[in-house]
């Protein structure tokens, strides 16, 4: 009797392994004409980047954007003295929009130069260790300071709500042999992640690090 229930087991893991498997499902993401943004979806300052991505959780909205502070100084001059960076994801639930996670980053209060944006060409929906789930990446800079010195550099990236950070500074020519800056670290998120992650992040960082300045970017330029 024994005999006929394990071979019988057998035969069931068996027909289990050959069946067909469920489709994994892709992940696609378009951009959005800010004009069409349902009326739900909240963000603050000017947008950036508006895309609708679809994963294995459902349909999402993401909207990157930055505002500004400007103040009067006693030239009466409007001056910026402060720059704030934001990320604002939604996810479809029902027939609802509703936030599942955000960012916000900034620096302010400057009396020196003062520069920060997203940067150009670095934001993607990916999905690159294939399990059906959107990997959302930011890459962006942030800078107070009376000099040519590094700004700092973050590449956040989100799977889900799972948040994962690469922070730094960029890589500056400080004379004509010699660079400060350029280096990273990864938060320990990252550490423990899928190596394609960790690849895909430092393709950033080498591609975008370097900031040059000059008369048509003063305050830096990082591309």
């Amino acid at each position: 009797m024994k005999t006929l229930l394990l071979f019988a087991a057998v035969i069931v893991l068996l027909a289990s392994c050959g069946g067909p498997k469920p489709e994994m499902v892709k992940v696609t993401s378009s951009k959005i004409d800010t004009g069409a943004l349902p009326k739900t979806i909240k963000y603050k300052g000017s947008i950036d980047t508006a895309v609708k991505y679809t994963d294995s959780e459902g349909e999402h909205i993401i909207v990157t954007s930055e505002d500004d502070d400007l103040q009067k100084n006693n030239d009466d001059d409007l001056r910026l003295t402060g720059i704030y960076l934001y990320a604002h994801c939604y996810k479809l639930t029902g027939d609802k929009w509703k936030l599942l996670w955000q960012m916000r980053d900034f620096t302010n209060e400057c009396d020196l130069d003062i520069s920060g944006s997203f940067i150009p060409n670095t934001f993607a929906v990916t999905d690159l260790d294939q399990n059906g789930k959107a990997e959302v990446w930011l890459m962006y800079s942030l800078a107070c300071r009376g000099g040519v010195d590094p700004s700092d550099l973050k590449v956040i990236m989100h799977e889900g709500v799972k948040k994962y950070a690469m922070r730094g500074g960029s890589r500056v020519k400080v004379n004509a042999t010699d660079y400060a800056g350029g280096d990273y670290k990864f938060d320990p998120a990252f550490k423990s992640a899928p190596l394609v992650f960790r690849q895909h992040a430092q393709s950033l960082w080498e591609k975008h690090k370097n900031e040059t300045f000059g008369e048509d970017h003063p305050n830096g330029n990082l591309k």
